[in-house]
């Protein structure tokens, strides 16, 4: 396993190992899928740019693949040239723990786990959620340039525009 791979992992194990009280859980979480068409990419970046001007907020947009890999990402014009690299890195952090960035954020504040600051690629704030369809995680979704909980809603509203 490369350092690069086993960032991801070493977050998702310090998140289960503080979050899971049973032994069934690791059985539910979603596998990955497929990855995310451009289509469904676009699809989900629409619904989370519905929701970002119903909020009157400039942000940017972003969706990776079950690999991470940058498949869509918008821009509002007057959004900061810093919620490009935010948002690719909360779809990305997302995509690698299977779990919204929020839950990393949590344990950080809530939880004491300040030792996930020096995972690579983990990204401590709301904003990332993971798309999932049929149980698979097809990719993940990305929105920064609102305060963490607008960014958070942005991006679930994204992620849920796949769902049936």
């Amino acid at each position: 396993m490369t350092s690069r791979n086993f960032a991801p992992v070493l977050l998702a194990s310090s998140l289960l190992a503080l979050t899971v009280s049973t032994a069934g859980f690791a059985e539910s979480m979603p596998s990955y899928g497929a990855p995310i068409t451009v289509e469904q990419a676009k699809q989900a970046a629409e619904a989370a740019i519905a929701e970002m001007r119903k909020r009157n907020l400039e942000m940017t947009i972003a969706i990776v693949d079950s690999g991470s890999n940058l498949v869509y990402l918008e821009r509002s014009d007057e959004a900061g040239i810093g919620t490009i690299d935010a948002a690719i890195g909360k779809a990305k952090a997302a995509n690698g723990i299977k779990t919204p960035t929020k839950m990393i954020e949590d344990m950080i504040l809530k939880h004491g786990q300040s030792n996930l600051l020096g995972v690579p690629g983990a990204f401590p704030v709301e904003g990332g959620v993971p798309i999932v369809v049929d149980e698979k995680v097809i990719g993940a979704i990305g929105a920064s340039g609102g305060m963490p909980p607008d960014d958070g809603t942005v991006a679930n509203a994204g992620a849920k525009a796949l769902q049936p």
